[in-house]
């Protein structure tokens, strides 16, 4: 036996210094609870970047900084770090579980090549490990999956695997076998090298040995398993699986980092975390098999219009040309600078923006350029961000993620490009608010301080809204769920010492179409002196049931709507949605048919028409047939068996219905539907009912009718 050889590089290796094939920017995914934070601090451990095992149980965790965080024992901000291993610069992020702070995984995943899954050995695939999977998917970032906790009682990693091909729907690649099963797992199999990997009790590191006698069969029977899966996937590794009926080492793995880049398969490590087994062969596989900026797709951005990439004239003045088109940025510290801001924190001290650079370079002081507002803005310090503590750096080349201060403007989803080549960047999604909650200071003299504060929450996460309640005067603040709520709350009354009082939390209703309408005419006519306005059109409105929110479509014959009035009348249709007849709510899977319509030779126009759709469609909402939608969530609670009954009950009572239920290690895993706002102070009740040892999570399933009042 021998201990492992792989050694972390300097932890003070910079990008500078690293080539950009040994980076490596990737996440952490996971449900709640899955050991994704314990995972990221055992990275941190093992590649020399802290030199004491932080543990979420006891608050000493680096990635979960926020006092928050600490005493919840969850993360709820995405963190970003940096270590070193095997000659490869890792800038990892960690990212949130809760269905609540989503937002922050897709903000993370916007900037990232590639991502750890991370799964507990026991629940396998739980509703938030399946939605953060789709949003890697969306994003087309690779993954690793990591089974977890494999030390627990129930572990079993072939029903983790099969619960990832089931449910995810990927060729799940498992390249070990656990030795020893539950209290007693000490290591695994190696299926590419079979060798076997053991972590002894106290001891940080590995010890390499052959294969035991008593999995020796086993592990050759899932070593072939291996080779025919990659061979069926890989063109290349089926040549040499058809020459030899084996793979060799080197061509599986290089058909597994392929399988892994295009999204065709995942490769399946574990281990446990909490215990210190199973990370060494993760960040190796990490370095084996996830991307390098070099092996993703250049970065899209669109040119500004008016402005092109060949730069400024001699008196500092935009060249014109560009229009608009669409570009790519090389992953090249040598092309023209460009980086997207995908975090921003307000600190009393200034503004840090959290960056991708994907081209160019950045050097601290340099002028840079808003994208999006034309702004100039200039880069005081650069820092290479270790979760709440920062290294300063002198520059950041492409491929690197660091922190800046000195922006004044810039918001999340701010391009910062060379004002020679300005370039556009596709920012990242915001899912529109779900729960609101009006929120007031308790003290009038603190009523400009509460806008203040709560203008800053806003900035920093673009998820929360604040609005003025037209008609109660009352600040509404929006977020994506009752726990996303709280902690901005309770974010304001420790950052800013403010007392608030909070009204009880209402949920964003919808309106929608069940029983349309044809044929209805609407004709605008306004004449007040000078050229008047004429619009003629006959709608139709029916519901859309595929799941869009809204289509339009022309039937119109003849031309007797030209096509430019055609388009006025969409969005004239597209402005009367925002606001439905029953409560002013938002309008959707709606189909509307402009079906005929007539013009006026001077007094039509394209306000006239588009008034024409907003008012025509505003009208004919009302004499059809409309309900009211809720928003629902899929449930999902683990319970005591003794408890289900009076679980059951409850969610009867909250409307809830019950679509499985299954027993687990003396547990009971209850899925349901249950409408959002029945589910505001749940979690107490669901304590009270199970002595404090049950446990729920929640995920969005859409909106659904809800009953008449």
């Amino acid at each position: 036996m021998r201990t492992n050889p792989t050694r972390p590089l300097t932890p003070g290796t910079t990008v500078a210094t690293a080539a950009l094939a040994d980076i490596r920017n990737l996440g952490i995914l996971a449900h709640v609870d899955a050991g994704k934070t314990t995972v990221t601090e055992r990275i941190l451990y093992l590649t020399g970047a802290t030199h004491k095992r932080g543990e979420v149980h006891d608050g000493t965790t680096v990635t979960d900084f926020d006092s928050q965080e600490r005493d919840r024992g969850i993360t709820i901000f995405a963190a970003a770090v940096s270590c070193a291993w095997a000659g490869h610069r890792i800038n990892l992020i960690d990212t949130p579980g809760h269905v609540d702070f989503a937002d922050e995984v897709e903000r993370s995943l916007r900037v990232l090549d590639g991502a750890i899954a991370v799964f507990d050995a026991v629940a396998g695939v739980e509703p938030q490990s399946e939605s953060v999977w789709r949003q890697a998917d969306r994003h087309q970032v690779p993954r690793l999956a990591f089974v977890n906790k494999l030390d627990r009682a129930g572990a079993d990693l072939d029903a983790a695997v099969a619960s990832i091909r089931e449910r995810l729907h990927p060729v799940p690649l498992a390249v070990q076998l656990p030795i020893g099963q539950e209290g007693g797992f000490t290591g695994v199999v190696d299926l590419l090298r079979m060798r076997a990997l053991v972590w002894a009790d106290g001891q940080d590191t590995y010890q390499e040995g052959p294969v035991p006698e008593s999995l020796r069969e086993e592990a050759q029977r899932r070593r072939r398993l291996l080779d025919e899966t990659v061979a069926g996937l890989h063109p290349v590794a089926l040549e040499e699986f058809c020459a030899r009926a084996e793979l060799s080492a080197a061509t599986l793995a290089a058909a597994l980092r392929d399988l892994t880049r295009t999204g065709e398969a995942v490769v399946v490590l574990c281990g446990s975390a909490y215990r210190n087994r199973g990370i060494e062969p993760l960040l190796d596989a990490v370095a084996a098999y996830l991307p390098s900026p070099l092996d993703v797709p250049a970065v899209r951005g669109t040119a500004l219009r008016g402005v092109s990439q060949r730069g400024v004239s001699q008196h500092g003045a935009p060249r014109p040309g560009g229009d608009g088109e669409v570009q790519e940025r090389a992953a090249d510290p040598d092309e023209p600078f460009a980086a997207l801001v995908f975090k921003v924190n307000s600190t009393d001290t200034g503004r840090l923006g959290y960056l991708r650079v994907y081209s160019g370079t950045l050097r601290k002081g340099a002028g840079v350029l808003d994208a999006g507002t034309g702004r100039s803005e200039r880069v005081g310090r650069i820092l290479r961000v270790q979760a709440d503590r920062h290294e300063e750096l002198d520059l950041a080349t492409a491929g690197d993620i660091v922190a800046v201060i000195g922006l004044k403007a810039a918001r999340t989803g701010t391009t910062l490009c060379a004002p020679g080549a300005p370039l556009v960047l596709e920012p990242p999604s915001t899912a529109e608010p779900v729960v609101s909650v009006a929120v007031e200071a308790r003290r009038g003299t603190d009523t400009d301080r509460l806008a203040s504060a709560l203008a800053r929450l806003a900035e920093e996460d673009p998820s929360l809204s604040v609005r003025t309640d037209p008609e109660t005067g009352q600040t509404v603040l929006s977020g994506m769920g009752e726990l996303h709520l709280e902690v901005a709350v309770e974010k304001i009354r420790r950052t800013h010492g403010l007392e608030l009082g909070v009204g009880r939390p209402q949920v964003a209703h919808r309106e929608t179409v069940t029983g349309g309408v044809s044929g209805f005419v609407y004709r605008h006519v306004k004449q007040d002196g000078g050229a008047g306005q004429f619009a003629h059109v006959v709608l139709d409105v029916a519901p859309l049931d595929d799941g869009r929110e809204f289509a339009f479509s022309s039937a119109v014959v003849g031309g007797r709507v030209p096509r430019e009035y055609v388009q006025a009348v969409e969005a004239g249709c597209r402005d009367a949605l925002a606001a439905g007849p029953l409560g002013g709510h938002p309008v959707t899977g709606l189909a509307v048919t402009l079906t005929d319509g007539a013009t006026h030779p001077k007094d039509s126009s394209e306000l006239a028409f588009r008034t024409a759709g907003r008012l025509g469609l505003r009208d004919a909402l009302r004499v059809a047939a409309v309900a009211l939608l809720e928003p629902v969530v899929e449930l999902t609670a683990t319970v005591p068996e003794e408890a289900v009954g009076g679980v059951l009950g409850d969610l009867a009572a909250r409307r809830g219905r019950v679509s499985g239920s299954a027993s687990r290690g003396g547990t009971a895993v209850i899925t349901a539907t249950v409408p959002l706002a029945e589910l505001f102070g749940y979690a107490t009740r669901l304590r009270s009912r199970t002595q404090g040892r049950g446990t729920f999570t929640t995920r969005s399933a859409g909106y659904a009718p809800a009953p008449v009042r």
